[in-house]
């Protein structure tokens, strides 16, 4: 194993003084001669059909470069595996949003200008909002001709259900004819959107050579690269993303969003193109988390065992499926991994509906199912007249046991976690309330493997002894490279200071999966580790070329190369200034499978609730992480806080609210966020262990830290109060209504 210097240690986030001091460049900071503005025109429709264009007016206004319609990109058609978003509506709009027209212009002034004196005509046509009337077998199409986009999965009978997945073991119908009780009950939840800081921005040129350059706000340039290629119909060895830093993503800086447009106005006015997305556009057209109804069904023994879980999540897509990285959501599958089931069963129906289309957000379908299920586990406790801890205590995953997917873990702490965060918050203690107020606790459970991938990393001496760190991962705001650096200090013994990351462009290295599953950490120790290990081995090799020493013996502290019985050390520049060559090594890492370990999150809920007004009052949340080894405390606590925070929101505020397919909340300032005012007492516990992968012992946290707070929160109310609100965000109305009624 390593020896660990710098690892474990809480060093500062290397990108961070470019960061807090402005010198990190964005997309939109990228300066090209002659770049134009790009705006788009977007349908006040939910579902119509454009019967007439007329963008005279709007290509005569003075300092507009291109103006396009459907009619100019026919046929060009966007996503990420399902391709069914025309990039520029033809002929039909199907949610409130839909691009209709786009213009380059000298300044954004002028470009929303030239919107305005775009004339559209529509007919409308009836929408469909309610995904459960979409699924229905004698609802109306939203998309007839859906077998012949590109990546999807033929549909034998024409359905707005345009995916369903399953995941299980067992046989359900003899687990729940086992059970003493059969329990059922049907959970909610609302649209979130991802509140990063950046919006979506690019910056396309195209050359007079063919050639395509892209700067933007993704997480995935490797992938971004295909799909643009895809849309736009041009050699992909012909388009190069450059690398700029990314103002947070929380998934949702996957996809192309405004990238093929760009390009195309470029072309059309052969200058560059900007786009930036405002928050209006964010918050009613880019790609929030699915709301979701789901539905579970649980047969129970009376002493707790579960023997048989089906449940069947409901997801609406809105409008398109092209926001979903994978033409489907993964996450479902996680709502019963913490359990050991005999008779399991998860169902994902992904319904199109003439609303927002959503796609990928942070652990994509899982937090609407652990919502789902850590709420059900708490209901079929009280039913049983058992204790929740109890119940949990009983069925979790233990060394040895199968979880409901079939799957079996290594080093499985699911219990130590859980009793590690009754023991911190006092479980067991008797609460009641003060007048009209009570208190509560809730428990909820989640856990989740680090995902497989591919990356590809380079690590280099320079002539002064510096190091330099190549990688092909786009880092999103996770910290990876600050991790980069400390493991590459640790293998070479050079100081984090002489350590820098260079980020390499998708025309300088092979395919990269990009930052998402949880997997970057995962990925990134192995492909830095053995990069490194091939440097200092070349580092040696040269040592004994130049010196005649023996490579045996050899190692580096952060004072050189020291040999075994000689005092001192060799400093570095000593030797490599000594050469023209480059010394250093690279590799190329692929393993596409989940980690064999997985870590579990216990997030504990105390409450206070007011009986006359229902409002909530959140006391105290604690998250207790199984962790494997933690490679940088502050980065592993920011994400086990910051994931925390951001599922209170989803819990109890954070909904983009749409009626009639017209969302209301267009603005941060009606789209709530947790901000530092509404920050309750928090406490986090890490467990580590040496169980987890690759030569750092990791497990994931990314992910992992944000699902299991929203049920515990309404674990916390039904113990505060008696009232189980089954829909997602928990606000005081629905608390006051419930306890009304």
């Amino acid at each position: 194993m390593t020896t660990r210097r710098a690892t474990g240690t809480p060093l500062p986030r290397v990108d961070g003084a470019g960061k807090v001091t402005g010198s990190a460049r964005y997309s939109a900071d990228v300066e090209m001669p002659n770049a134009l503005w790009g705006r788009v025109l977007r349908s006040p429709h939910p579902y119509a059909r454009i019967t007439a264009i007329d963008t005279t007016l709007a290509a005569a206004l003075p300092g507009v470069h291109a103006v396009l319609t459907g009619a100019d990109v026919r046929g060009a058609m966007t996503g990420r595996r399902i391709f069914d978003i025309p990039l520029i509506a033809d002929d039909t709009v199907r949610f409130v949003g839909d691009i209709v027209a786009a213009v380059a212009a000298d300044d954004s002034e002028t470009a929303d200008r030239a919107l305005a004196l775009i004339d559209v005509t529509y007919e409308d046509l009836t929408p469909i909002f309610d995904p459960v009337e979409a699924a229905s077998p004698s609802a109306k199409l939203l998309h007839p001709n859906f077998n012949d986009y590109t990546g999807s999965k033929p549909l034998e009978t024409p359905s707005n259900v345009f995916v369903s997945s399953s995941w299980g073991t067992g046989d359900t119908n003899v687990g729940f004819a086992e059970s003493d009780v059969i329990i059922e009950g049907t959970y909610t939840t609302a649209m979130m959107h991802q509140a990063y800081m950046e919006t979506h921005t690019c910056l396309v040129s195209c050359r007079d050579d063919g050639q395509v350059d892209i700067w933007a706000s993704n997480k995935g340039p490797h992938g971004l690269k295909r799909d643009v290629a895809q849309t736009t119909d041009v050699d992909p060895e012909s388009i190069h993303i450059h690398h700029t830093t990314i103002g947070g993503d929380f998934g949702g800086k996957g996809g192309q969003m405004n990238i093929p447009i760009a390009y195309f106005l470029s072309r059309a006015a052969r200058q560059p193109v900007l786009m930036v997305m405002d928050y209006r556009e964010e918050l009613t057209a880019a790609n929030p988390r699915h709301p979701s109804s789901v539905h579970v069904r649980s047969g129970v023994k009376n002493d707790g065992t579960i023997l048989a879980t089906d449940i069947v999540a409901t997801y609406d897509s809105g409008a398109y499926a092209g926001f979903l990285p994978l033409g489907f959501l993964p996450g479902p599958r996680h709502c019963i991994g913490p359990y050991h089931i005999p008779h399991a069963r998860v169902t994902a129906h992904h319904v199109y509906t003439n609303r927002v289309p959503a796609g990928h957000m942070r652990g994509p379908g899982e937090p609407q199912t652990i919502f789902a299920m850590e709420s059900h586990v708490d209901v079929m406790a009280r039913q049983l007249r058992m204790d929740p801890a109890d119940m949990r205590r009983k069925n979790v995953i233990r060394a040895g046991d199968i979880n409901g997917l079939g799957e079996e873990y290594h080093d499985l702490r699911g219990l130590e976690a859980f009793e590690a965060a009754l023991e911190s918050t006092g479980y067991g203690r008797e609460r009641g309330g003060e007048g009209h107020t009570r208190s509560g606790i809730g428990v909820g459970m989640g856990e989740r493997a680090p995902g497989g991938g591919e990356t590809h990393a380079a690590v280099t001496f320079t002539p002064d002894g510096s190091v330099v760190i190549h990688t092909s991962i786009f880092e999103q705001g996770s910290g990876t490279y600050t991790i980069l650096t400390q493991m590459a200090s640790d293998i070479l013994g050079v100081d984090p200071g002489k350590i820098s990351v260079a980020v390499w462009d998708t025309d300088e290295t092979g395919y990269d999966s990009g930052a998402g599953a949880s997997r970057n950490t995962r990925m990134a120790s192995e492909a830095v580790t053995n990069a490194a290990i091939e440097a200092r081995d070349a580092l040696f090799r040269l040592a004994a070329e130049l010196e005649g020493w023996s490579e045996e013996g050899m190692s580096l502290t952060t004072g050189g190369l020291v040999r075994a019985g000689v005092q001192g050390a060799t400093p570095l520049s000593d030797l490599l200034s000594r050469t023209d060559a480059s010394i250093g090594g690279a590799y190329d890492y692929k393993d596409m499978a989940h980690a064999h370990v997985t870590a579990f999150t216990i997030h504990v809920a105390e409450v206070t609730v007011d009986l006359d007004t229902g409002q909530v009052v959140i006391d105290r949340l604690t998250a207790v992480a199984d962790a494997g080894q933690v490679l940088n405390p502050i980065g592993h606590d920011g994400q086990v806080r910051g994931g925390a925070i951001q599922g209170m929101g989803y819990g109890v505020m954070e909904e983009i609210m749409v009626s009639d397919g017209v969302v209301g909340t267009q603005s941060l300032a009606d789209y709530k966020v947790p901000t530092f005012a509404d920050m309750p007492e928090f406490q986090s516990i890490t467990l580590e262990s040496e169980g987890g992968v690759g030569p750092f012992n990791i497990k994931g946290i990314g992910e992992n830290s944000f699902s299991p707070m929203a049920p515990a929160i309404a674990n916390a109310v039904a113990d505060a109060c008696g009232i189980r609100i089954t829909d997602l965000p928990i606000t005081a109305e629905k608390v006051y209504r419930a306890l009304h009624e």
